[in-house]
């Protein structure tokens, strides 16, 4: 009796089971009980497979978007790091239903209905946020418009032009696209045109200022078809003022430290060796920090670079001044030590000794030296005698060409002779400050005015 008893109840709770089974619809994780009635009757017999409009015409799409944050800016990477709210309505006419008001649905049930498969093409990373859900609105009005709305941060791609750095200007674009729906099934457009955008006017960035920004309709073409496109145009102008404190100052503090030097005696060696290479080693430090930041690229010979070239340059140039200075001062010393030598031993023979003669091609070259006037005249008169008639006359040619050469000698020597070396720091602490004002006159106004 128990035994029948338990089978009938069995049988029982089996088809209970089998009839609710079989009356209830279940879509997806949801069921009817979970679902208001208005969403149970605008679910039944609705094919999220099948776009709207199926075999009538392409389904338009209207884009918005909120840029939220654009966090990070790398030129090394060439990208940028943006959080931004995409919205996209279109109509859906399986979804209308009576009445004026509208539906607000949970994010969760975004996987009940057909979605657009837009997607950004130059992205890198991104990612949807969902803390502490799915960042997701889904929107159904009466008349069958479908607001879906999301935010997701991307990473995205930024060619940019380095050659004006940091004085430069970059323009970036944030694209979407249609992944597998082409233009004879969807239509992508703004809006509200250019309002269509909002938040740029209020961000503030680091290193950068939105300098402007516009929206294009436009279409990707590939080899699977031609796929709707839209394109958000901004342009990013970058702050100087920052590197103008960081690396513009300190390069100039650097050459004019330089220009110390001009000012030492060129007696104080350490002095004046230990500022220029400082110089030098500072700057080289400084060129190295300044390109930290940026892309290893050969390609790229970015207007900072020109301006810490120049600095080094004028710095090197001091150092070179020096050992110039140093190196002329050194022989009119040497000159005048023999000249002071030989006068000396003069005086104590009482001008009974025979003085001698010093024979130089310019006052700061070599120094040739004979014992009386009559030995060096004599000189020529003992090869007279002892040469051959025959040869004299080929031995004045010869020597006619040796003293034309000598000649050309001296006076291209006479150009580089400088008789007092105090002079070359006297012209120097002038030459150098207006030579470097004159390039930098032309550096600002070849990078800003381009």
């Amino acid at each position: 009796m128990c035994v029948q008893l338990n089978t009938l109840l069995i049988l029982g709770l089996t088809v209970t089971g089998g009839a609710c089974m079989f009356h209830n619809h279940h879509w997806g994780e949801w069921n009817d009980s979970q679902l208001q009635p208005t969403i149970q009757k605008l679910m039944k017999g609705y094919n999220r497979y099948l776009r709207p409009n199926f075999n009538e015409g392409p389904v338009e799409i209207g884009m918005s978007l909120d840029i939220a944050s654009i966090d990070a800016i790398s030129e090394i990477n060439m990208d940028y790091t943006a959080t931004i709210f995409l919205r996209q309505r279109w109509r859906d006419s399986r979804l209308v239903f009576p009445g004026n008001e509208s539906v607000s649905l949970d994010g969760r049930l975004v996987s009940l209905l057909w979605i657009p498969d837009t997607f950004i093409p130059d992205s890198k990373r991104s990612f949807l946020h969902d803390v502490t859900v799915e960042n997701r609105l889904i929107r159904i009005f009466s008349n069958g418009t479908v607001l879906y709305a999301l935010r997701i941060t991307a990473t995205i791609a930024c060619n940019m032009d380095l050659t004006k750095y940091p004085m430069d200007r970059q323009v970036c674009t944030l694209q979407l696209e249609s992944w597998g729906y082409n233009l004879q099934d969807v239509v992508f457009y703004w809006t509200r045109g250019n309002d269509s955008v909002k938040g740029l006017d209020t961000l503030r960035l680091a290193q950068y200022s939105v300098e402007s920004y516009y929206t294009t309709v436009t279409e990707a073409v590939y080899e699977t078809g031609q796929y709707p496109k839209l394109v958000l145009h901004f342009a990013l102008r970058r702050n100087v003022l920052f590197f103008i404190l960081e690396t513009y100052v300190p390069s100039v503090l650097l050459v004019v430290l330089s220009w110390v030097s001009f000012w030492i005696s060129q007696s104080s060696v350490p002095a004046r060796t230990c500022i220029g290479v400082t110089t030098v080693l500072t700057m080289t430090t400084l060129m190295m920090g300044a390109r930290t930041s940026l892309p290893n690229a050969n390609c790229f010979i970015k207007a900072i670079d020109v301006y810490l070239g120049i600095c080094f340059t004028f710095i090197f140039g001091a150092l070179l001044e020096y050992a110039c200075a140093h190196f002329y001062t050194m022989e009119h010393q040497t000159v005048g030590d023999i000249k002071r030598e030989i006068q000396r031993e003069f005086n104590e023979t009482n001008g009974n000794a025979s003085l001698p003669i010093i024979r130089s091609t310019q006052p700061n070259q070599s120094v040739e030296i004979s014992s009386t006037a009559e030995e060096t005249s004599q000189q020529p008169v003992r090869k007279e005698a002892n040469t051959p008639e025959g040869s004299k006359e080929k031995i004045a040619d010869h020597e006619c060409g040796l003293s034309s050469v000598k000649e050309a000698a001296r006076r291209a020597a006479a150009v580089l002779t400088v008789e007092n070396p105090h002079n070359i720091d006297r012209h120097a602490r002038t030459l150098f400050p207006l030579v470097f004002l004159f390039v930098n006159i032309l550096y600002w106004l070849y990078y800003l005015c381009l």
